[in-house]
């Protein structure tokens, strides 16, 4: 006797089938990403600057204290061609760098005696780099040239020294007591009334008691060749200020009590050549430990009010 054949199951309830789960996980990972662009999206600003060179829509980083804050999402051409401008998206939490009196500049690899700057840029491409602004909201910026001065700290004693002309002397140049590096050159600019050059140097905080009112300062860069009957003589302070160009000061031994500290903001001449005579100087100053040296000055903005006509020259 034959048995029937057992009949098939059938489910009836709905199943998804296999081929549609890959795109339903790449439809939730893309929406994840477009969520989390739209949550870190800050505002988008404009740059003018005079030549692109190096800028990359999408690869090209807004850097501000070495982390990437923002990202070039385009670059054209002025409608006059005499520039270009770069499109910035900034990151949400860096949304405050977008205001008034906000500075920007490319950077590209530079190598001197005053350091390396820039060499990752070898293999990265060029970087916007920002110093941010203190005034209102704005979308429209003008970059800079080329990086700006050393900004401002409220360390050490800031002094302004007048000379002819600058010189091979630029920002962070090194100012030395006898041989020693303590101080920087900040900024400079033509005095106001364009007969000669005020340079604003600024020593550290523990050095500052060197500089005194009837304290010396001469041009250190260089090299100086000098041949008479005697013979010939070579002069240069350092290897670096050799390139870089550099300032040197004495303060005067006279045996009496030493002239007073000088206030921030006091006004120098800066000599062209030294006199054998400085060399000479070797006064007992005490050299405040960084825990018991004056309190920070508060640097000025431009030259000029820095400027104490106190002083002798």
């Amino acid at each position: 006797m034959s048995t029937a054949p057992a009949q098939p199951k059938v489910s009836r309830g709905g199943s998804l089938p296999l081929v549609w789960i890959v795109p339903l996980i790449a439809l939730a990972v893309g929406g994840w990403m477009i969520y989390r662009e739209f949550r870190h999206r800050g505002p988008e600003i404009s740059i003018e600057f005079a030549d692109g060179s190096g800028i990359e829509p999408r690869k090209t980083m807004l850097v501000y204290r070495g982390v990437a804050v923002g990202t070039v999402v385009g670059v054209e051409l002025q409608q006059n061609l005499q520039g270009v401008i770069a499109q910035v998206r900034l990151e949400k939490n860096a949304a405050a760098l977008a205001r008034q009196g906000a500075q920007f500049w490319i950077v590209h690899p530079e190598i001197g005696f005053t350091g390396v700057s820039g060499l990752e840029t070898l293999f990265t491409g060029a970087r916007i780099n920002v110093r941010p602004g203190h005034g209102p909201a704005a979308a429209h910026f003008r970059g800079l040239d080329r990086a700006p001065a050393l900004e401002q700290v409220e360390e050490g004693r800031a002094f302004v020294l007048q000379a002819d002309r600058l010189g091979s002397l630029s920002p962070g140049a090194p100012v030395f007591y006898r041989e020693v590096r303590v101080g920087v050159v900040e900024t400079s600019q033509l005095d106001t009334n364009a007969t000669g050059v005020l340079i604003r140097i600024r020593i550290k905080t523990p050095y500052v008691n060197l500089v005194r009112t009837n304290t010396r300062f001469w041009n250190a860069g260089g090299v100086s060749f000098k041949m008479n009957l005697l013979g010939a003589e070579l002069k240069s302070t350092s290897l670096e200020s050799l390139f870089t160009g550099g300032i040197a000061f004495a303060t005067p031994d006279s045996g009496r009590e030493l002239a007073p500290v000088a206030p921030d903001g006091t006004l120098f001449t800066l000599h062209a050549e030294m006199d054998k005579d400085w060399l000479k100087w070797a006064p007992r100053i005490t050299i405040a430990p960084p825990d018991e040296a004056p309190e920070p000055t508060t640097p000025g903005g431009p030259l000029a009010p820095l400027v104490n006509k106190g002083a002798p020259r």
